[in-house]
């Protein structure tokens, strides 16, 4: 059986191609090409490339040959050979007295590019070591605020449950009877929806309202003491956390605004025998001050 048509002329193509290339490698003009490129490459990487070198070796050929013409023209070449070893060594010195000064020159312009180019390369090397240092430390910082949400989340659902067991305590029916158990369960249900704050905002309601001596319901009881104590001390440790990976306060003026954080300054300043410092927030009015200052100004007016 013979082949179809279009094998059988594929086959030819590749035929005639092999024969073309046969010819080609007898008369070798695969071979002459690359031959030719090599040694012109060879050629090129014998010749310098910083034009102070080329400039020196013009010069010194230049120099070599006045010193032909210098002796072929004033004392010949056979009177030259026939010198005292002496004199013809007090005459090179003198005749390439001139290139070793040439060539310490260029070596001396040569060496200080190369330090300017070593100088410069220390530059970038410094500039690449600081941003690499400034991209850890910012991958740092996004790492430790990362695990600063992770604790805070579970730090304030925390706080709301000793707040709403201070707000049993104090407004339940073990305390003045203002909410009932079915009140108690509908406000606990709130919380355990995801709303950690909502004790904390009911104290500062009561806040307020005449009448209410908070006081009593923070330090009234033993109870109610402990449990107050407990709220200002893991807050205080959830403060201290965001000031460790907070470069600019913000996290931390978040914090302190909260309703925990509201309710922690009056705990704190209610408390019976201890005085706390301030906690340092961003200076309000100082901030305006410098956003004021750091404003473009209207060209317009």
């Amino acid at each position: 059986m013979f082949p179809p048509p279009h094998i059988y002329r594929d086959w030819q193509l590749t035929l005639q191609v092999a024969r073309l290339y046969s010819i080609a490698s007898f008369f070798g003009l695969q071979a002459q090409k690359p031959l030719l490129m090599t040694e012109s490459a060879s050629w090129k990487s014998f010749v310098p490339k910083d034009w102070r070198i080329q400039f020196g070796l013009v010069l010194t050929l230049l120099w070599f040959v006045f010193l032909a013409i210098y002796i072929a023209r004033n004392v010949g070449w056979g009177s030259f050979m026939d010198l005292p070893i002496d004199e013809m060594g007090a005459f090179l010195e003198g005749a390439f007295a001139f290139l070793a000064f040439l060539w310490l020159v260029i070596g001396l312009f040569i060496q200080q590019s190369v330090l300017a180019e070593n100088n410069e390369e220390l530059r970038r090397n410094n500039l690449h070591s600081e941003k690499q240092t400034q991209a850890i430390a910012a991958t740092e910082l996004n790492a430790r605020q990362e695990t600063f949400f992770k604790i805070s989340e579970a730090t304030r659902r925390q706080l709301g449950a000793i707040t709403g067991l201070l707000f049993i305590s104090s407004q339940g029916p073990v305390g003045n009877g203002s909410y009932t158990s079915e009140d108690l369960a509908e406000i606990w249900k709130q919380f355990a929806s995801g709303d950690s704050e909502v004790y904390s905002r009911m104290f500062l309601t009561m806040a307020g309202q005449e009448g209410v001596d908070m006081f009593d319901l923070f330090y009234g009881t033993e109870i109610r003491h402990n449990h107050t104590e407990n709220f200002l001390v893991g807050f205080d440790r959830l403060v201290k956390l965001a000031r460790e990976c907070d470069t600019d306060n913000i996290i931390l003026d978040s914090l302190v605004i909260s309703a925990h954080g509201l309710l922690n300054l009056r705990m704190r300043e209610l408390h019976p025998t201890m005085k706390f410092r301030e906690i340092a927030v961003t200076n309000t009015q100082r901030y305006l001050e410098t956003m004021a200052n750091t404003l473009p100004s209207d060209t317009n007016e």
